[in-house]
């Protein structure tokens, strides 16, 4: 059952323009410590784009749950890991957790999928909302 879809087109020099700006604050606002870290292991056009597609990741996760940046739901409540095969994961915490609970009907568990890409100085990312069975154990 689809719970949620949303999706962002970021355009990584608005981002660049933020951190001119805002520096350090705003990446430490906004970005998980395993975001940053991800980051800092890339330097010029590739670090930009790291950070243009995770904040695509995140407008796009707040789409699907339907609440955009409100109800409690912030930045820092969605994280962008990768797999040991290098498939990106959204891991929701605080009040992005909170909220896909209670999006998931009873008996249901969620799954979150998500796609992003980029082509300097654009980022784009999907994410789609599942809830299916839980399986026995």
């Amino acid at each position: 059952m689809l719970i949620g879809i949303g999706s962002d087109l970021c355009d990584a020099r608005r981002i660049e323009t933020v951190f001119v700006r805002h520096g350090t604050r705003f990446e430490e606002r906004v970005f998980t410590a395993s975001e940053r870290a991800a980051a800092a292991r890339r330097y010029g056009p590739a670090r930009l784009g790291t950070f243009a597609k995770r904040w695509a990741a995140k407008e796009a996760c707040a789409k699907a749950l339907g609440t955009g940046f409100s109800q409690g739901v912030f930045h820092r409540d969605m994280g962008v890991e990768n797999l040991p095969t290098g498939q990106p994961v959204m891991r929701l915490t605080g009040g992005a957790l909170v909220r896909l609970h209670a999006l998931v009907p009873d008996g249901l568990v969620a799954q979150v999928f998500l796609t992003m890409t980029d082509e300097h100085p654009y980022a784009f990312a999907q994410v789609m909302i599942m809830a299916e069975k839980a399986s026995a154990a």
